[in-house]
């Protein structure tokens, strides 16, 4: 058995009530509503822009793009600002574009404003990631952090059900009008619900004048980190490069599924809203390093059972990859909190969001060589071999120092 590190005295913040722990999830709930909108249109956009599958793929691959892109920079330039002003002010700037959407005249132009949607995003996660480890004790992190995992499955389910509902009743320009009214209204919930800073603690000696430059070079020299972020570049990649392809191997026969059908098979994400939270208290449990691993794990099988004939086990499938995937972000992000340096955590929690966004940017538009190889089972096979490396990463990198409970209180 590993050493416990020996931990730091610092005394742990009191834990915000529980409409503070409403309003983080909120926070994942608007963010993630407009991410993946278009996963269950593309069919529907390859018809009305006469545009290939990879072509309409980038209206996934530009919104996570724009995501990757500003993310670090993002994170740098916000680290010395009041947290909650940034996220408020990021779930308004989001939902402008999304409005803009609507107005699209070419695919080319509904892929710019899928950008301008990424560009904002990094406002609200990078920032309530380090807000989370802030405010609240640290032995009830991870706790919190599945419940905002669960409010980003909660928001990406409801933004692809939504977006393919309202695109076969009505057309798909009230669909991006409906959500981006939705990000508004979140954002004036999350203004009134979410306390501001308490806990927030000034970095140390050195720490606080270093440049960006210099606290992503000092990030990259922490293998931990450097295996945190290839983690979440593979969590991402697993998730939306199955949800993507697959709708085009779903409206293809032998399913033949409608583009209200595609939608309704985010309805797997509501076990993720269940699995994750009681997850997160199983990971305090065993460890993040176990919990990842386990995560991973069940993703793999999911993925594996989406080559089935049948819809039904294609479902359960895709159950079991979207929990894993949510429960291997829950795991992701609370080791970064562990790990990141002080005075670095937003700017830590902005590269790893760059990663993270990369995966999602490439499993929009790199499957497509497979699927033009051999279609869903090549895609399939390729996606459970990205899957095996990030396991070997996530175990061998965070295999020492083990980041255990005691860990995190130590940074509490």
């Amino acid at each position: 058995m590993e050493p416990e590190p020996q931990p730091r005295q610092h005394r742990s913040p009191r834990a915000p009530s529980p409409l503070a722990a409403a309003a983080v999830a909120l926070c994942g709930v608007c963010a993630f509503l407009e991410l993946y909108c278009t996963q269950p249109l593309l069919p529907m956009l390859t018809k009305v822009f006469h545009a290939s599958k990879t072509a309409a793929g980038m209206t996934v691959s530009a919104a996570t793009l724009g995501v990757a892109l500003s993310a670090p920079v993002f994170g740098a330039l916000t680290e010395r600002m009041a947290r909650k002003r940034v996220i408020v002010t990021s779930l308004v700037g989001i939902s402008l574009p999304t409005l803009l959407a609507a107005t699209s005249g070419s695919l080319a132009q509904l892929i710019f404003w899928r950008f301008l949607e990424g560009i904002t995003l990094p406002g609200i996660v990078a920032v309530v990631v380090t807000y989370i480890g802030e405010e609240w004790p640290a032995e009830q992190v991870a706790l919190i952090m599945s419940v905002y995992v669960s409010g980003t499955a909660l928001g990406g389910f409801t933004g692809r059900i939504l977006s393919g509902i309202i695109a076969e009743t009505f057309n798909w320009r009230v669909s991006f009008l409906a959500l981006g009214a939705a990000a508004l209204l979140g954002a004036s919930l999350v203004a009134a619900w979410l306390p501001h800073g308490r806990n927030r603690h000034a970095p140390a000696a050195g720490v606080s004048h270093a440049t960006f430059a210099q606290q992503v070079q000092g990030l990259f020299r922490s293998p931990r980190l450097v295996a945190t972020f290839a983690v979440g570049f593979n969590v991402l990649f697993s998730l939306v490069g199955v949800f993507t392809w697959i709708t085009f191997h779903l409206a293809a026969p032998p399913f033949l599924l409608s583009t209200t059908a595609l939608s309704s098979l985010f309805f797997v994400y509501l076990v993720g809203l269940v699995a994750t939270p009681a997850a997160g208290y199983v990971i305090t449990k065993v460890g993040l390093r176990t919990g990842v691993g386990g995560a991973i794990g069940c993703s793999m099988a999911g993925v594996l059972l989406t080559l089935a004939p049948s819809l039904p086990v294609v479902i359960a499938g895709l159950t079991l990859l979207s929990s894993g995937v949510f429960i291997a972000q829950t795991a992701a992000q609370s080791f970064l909190r562990v790990a990141a340096p002080a005075g670095s955590r937003v700017t830590a929690a902005g590269t790893y969001m760059t990663f993270y966004y990369l995966g999602g940017t490439a499993a929009g538009v790199v499957p497509g060589a497979f699927w033009a190889l051999g279609k869903w089972p090549a895609c399939v096979g390729f996606i459970v071999a990205m899957q095996a490396v990030g396991l070997g990463i996530a175990l061998v990198g965070w295999r020492s120092p083990q980041p255990a409970l005691v860990t995190a209180r130590a940074d509490g």
